[in-house]
């Protein structure tokens, strides 16, 4: 498995990780009736064994379950596991000593002493201001119990705010999590992909595979997804005709390489330099797929051919 850095000196990961929103969640994805422990269990060990040991949580996940689930998986293996999770900034938490506590219990939750990345999960600063928190991550940093500070949903002048405080007390912003797909390309339009390379953030892309839409999975006369997805537009057959032309380029090139549709989006989304995607994986078989998607890589023609049929969703 390739590696890539967090950042400007941060550890090095995997440059595919495995997001872990659905283990434990029962409001989005049906944790516990169209899947369970068992299930995610298998995922990571599945994810593990193929190389992908850069696992992302947060402590909203299932109202703390993903971290717990995550916790015990990695006392099943001896193989060295890097966690990444968030830090939810509520209305009620105005303190510094709120991220203490936060990042205490998430600990708790995990069974670990340090995590690899801690992440402010929304830019959301109603009483606290952008430098009490960042330097509250810092003091974390200083103790040894985070390695790096992220931050996600972060805009680009967000993301250099957050920077600037942090670069004061010598510690590099490392990464911004974000939306970031072949189908969701705003954050090239909105500067973000930009400055996180000037400043030398890396970017991790969560919902990659836009919720399982380019699995190619869902057709407009196949099967509808379960859960919240049942709801949503994009899974209709009206947007799944939309996106017709996509997975059709998608299924092409994956037949060059053996590769699935995810497969190549996934890759595409590595070629772009400083993205690692973090595809979920709710069995086995999900977290074998994304492993797939490394190991090869598209041609660069391959990769601008992809691009010219996604400008609609820049």
């Amino acid at each position: 498995m390739e590696l890539i850095q967090l950042g400007n000196n941060g550890p090095t990961v995997p440059t595919l990780g495995i997001g872990a929103w659905s283990w434990g969640d029962t409001l989005f994805w049906n944790f516990g009736k169209d899947y369970g422990v068992t299930q995610v269990r298998e995922a990571f060990h599945a994810a593990v064994e193929a190389g992908i040991t850069f696992f992302d949580t947060a402590e909203v996940y299932g109202l703390g379950k993903s971290e717990q689930l995550l916790g015990q998986f990695i006392r099943e293996t001896e193989i060295p596991i890097q966690v990444a999770t968030k830090y939810g900034p509520l209305p009620w938490r105005f303190t510094a000593d709120s991220v203490a506590e936060a990042i205490t219990a998430s600990l708790d939750r995990l069974q670990l002493t340090q995590v690899t990345l801690y992440q402010v999960h929304w830019p959301f600063t109603f009483l606290m201001s952008q430098e009490t928190l960042m330097n509250a991550l810092a003091d974390e940093v200083e103790k040894g119990r985070i390695q790096t500070i992220g931050v996600s949903n972060y805009s680009a002048a967000q993301m250099r705010e957050a920077h600037a405080v942090l670069s004061k007390r010598g510690i590099p912003l490392a990464v911004n999590q974000v939306r970031y797909s072949l189908l969701s390309r705003e954050v090239e339009t909105q500067g973000i992909i930009k400055t996180a390379r000037e400043l030398g953030i890396t970017i991790l892309a969560y919902s990659p595979l836009q919720q399982g839409l380019l699995t190619g999975k869902y057709t407009p006369d196949g099967p509808q997804p379960t859960g919240a997805r049942q709801w949503d537009s994009r899974f209709k057959p009206e947007g799944l005709r939309k996106i017709a032309p996509v997975l059709d380029l998608l299924r092409q090139f994956g037949q060059n390489y053996g590769k699935t549709p995810a497969q190549v989006a996934l890759n595409w989304l590595i070629a772009q330099g400083g993205i690692i995607p973090i595809p979920g994986a709710k069995n086995a078989e999900q977290a074998r797929q994304n492993a797939g998607a490394v190991g090869w890589q598209l041609t660069a023609n391959e990769v601008a051919q992809l691009e010219q049929v996604t400008r609609p969703w820049l």
